[in-house]
């Protein structure tokens, strides 16, 4: 497929397609990148085990403290409130403290959360731990992307990223487990948050050892340090060359959340802002988020507790995050978007088919483990790829905070819309098949989204990123 409105798009294919071809010639320290990869990614671990955690522990919840419908929904959603705050702290900590110190203000805040979760008395300080905890998330979604796009290699930098992602996977079936193990026990759901200190106590550690990002560094002024982390991913002779690439771009652009608004970060800002919208709204997220409820609902129960019913549909997940590590180093970002919100739409399609005409309970797995598998392999891991590193240096963590509001704003809204809309949409059509119609709609139309506008970002590295933007606002003028 060609590209959409973007001039510059050929140009920044065939620079892509050079750097990639020139990638295997160079050297790099593959086991201490990926190495510092897996220690940041930690925070994502901790958002996809948090996500799945609250769920297993909410029926127990709702028992002990006698919670109403709405009070249980509060529970549940008060993180994702303190998510939408944590970009906003971020919009200054990644850019005035640096990346490796935001993330140790996000453990600070996972720390807290889980001791004050696990040994809450009331509903009411659960919720304000609670909110404490979703601020971490919001600081760690913001900065661990960030570390890990500064420091890979470009034709790398796809595939580290992603390393975020895999772990988060693992924390949710591990969350799935642990749930299902410890309620047995009397107060396991303190158990189950307690839990949570285990990597929490193993970020803590790994980012007393990592080193600040060398971009942030060089933007500061600590071309030194910059350099020594460079030549430890790349050897001597490309660091020395990447250094003046890194100081080149700094010195090419201001920075500051003005900058944001300056016409060559308006588009990238725009077009990362509406795939994350479209990585919350596309429906297989309310497809997990409510999976035990739908099976249950459905008829079907593979254990004692109703978390652990939706376990198959997370082991598609974790396949399907492994799938994706190499369609994502091979493939374009592009084509492997339009692929997945296409296999989301087609799941979408078949959900509705099988509720219209109320077929067997079982059969419900199917279209939910292929949306959930077509939904991991693209655009779930891509949406935060893309915008780790389709932004200018300078503004990078300033435009990554606003775009991160945006998403969880998306996130809490969708979960708190969905069951109002499934109920109005039931009452209207007969049917609860009308909402995956309107589900297979939206990711129709990321799909042309993705088509028509977005640029290909694989290979090119974060310093030509911003030239690129430049370029494609003095074509247009």
């Amino acid at each position: 497929m060609t590209a959409g409105p973007l001039p510059e798009e050929g140009s920044a294919g065939a620079a892509a397609s050079k750097i990639a071809l020139s990638a295997p010639q160079r050297t790099y320290n593959l086991r201490y990148v990926a190495g510092v990869a897996f220690v940041a990614s930690a925070g994502g671990f901790l958002f996809g085990y948090d996500l799945v955690i609250i769920a297993g522990a909410l029926p127990f919840l709702s028992r002990e403290f006698n919670l109403s419908p709405a009070l249980a929904g509060w529970a549940t959603s008060s993180a994702i409130l303190g998510a939408i705050l944590g970009p906003l702290l971020g919009l200054w900590f990644a850019d005035a403290i640096g990346r490796r110190r935001t993330m140790m203000i996000s453990a600070a805040l996972f720390l807290a959360s889980t001791i004050g979760c696990a040994i809450a008395p009331a509903i009411g300080q659960f919720v304000i731990w609670r909110l404490v905890g979703g601020m971490g998330v919001g600081l760690a979604m913001i900065s661990c992307p960030i570390y890990i796009a500064e420091l890979s290699p470009a034709h790398l930098r796809g595939v580290l990223v992603n390393v975020n992602q895999l772990v988060g996977v693992i924390g949710i079936n591990l969350a799935v487990l642990v749930s299902y193990f410890v309620a047995a026990y009397d107060g396991g759901w303190r158990l189950m948050f307690a839990s949570q200190g285990v990597p929490v106590a193993f970020l803590i550690f790994g980012l007393l050892v990592v080193p600040e990002s060398p971009r942030w560094l060089a933007a500061k002024g600590y071309t030194d340090r910059a350099l020594a982390v460079l030549k430890r991913i790349n050897g001597s002779s490309r660091a020395s060359q990447e250094l003046e690439e890194i100081i080149a771009d700094v010195n090419a652009s201001a920075s500051g959340v003005g900058e944001v608004l300056r016409p060559y970060c308006r588009r990238p800002l725009k077009l990362a802002i509406i795939l994350m919208v479209f990585s919350q709204v596309n429906g297989v997220n309310m497809m997990l988020l409510y999976a035990p409820t739908i099976l249950n609902d459905a008829g079907i129960s593979f254990g004692s507790y109703s978390v652990l019913s939706a376990l198959p549909v997370y082991v598609v997940i974790f396949i399907s995050t492994l799938v994706s590590f190499p369609l994502i180093h091979r493939y374009s970002r592009r084509g492997i978007l339009i692929a997945s919100t296409l296999g989301m739409a087609a799941s979408h399609v078949l959900m509705a088919a099988l509720l219209v005409l109320h077929a067997p309970a079982l059969s419900v797995l199917l279209p939910m483990m292929a949306g959930a598998g077509t939904f991991t392999f693209g655009l779930a891991p891509l949406s935060w790829i893309i915008v780790s590193e389709i932004f200018p240096n300078r503004v990078r963590s300033y435009a990554l905070a606003i775009v991160c509001v945006f998403l969880f704003g998306s996130s809490f809204l969708t979960a708190q819309l969905f069951p109002m809309a499934m109920g109005w949409l039931r009452e209207k059509t007969g049917t609860p098949g009308a909402m995956y119609i309107v589900f297979a709609t939206i990711c129709a139309s990321c799909a042309l989204f993705v088509w028509r506008m977005m640029p290909e970002t694989k290979g090119l590295t974060l310093d030509e990123m911003g030239a690129f933007w430049k370029r494609s606002v003095a074509v247009r003028g």
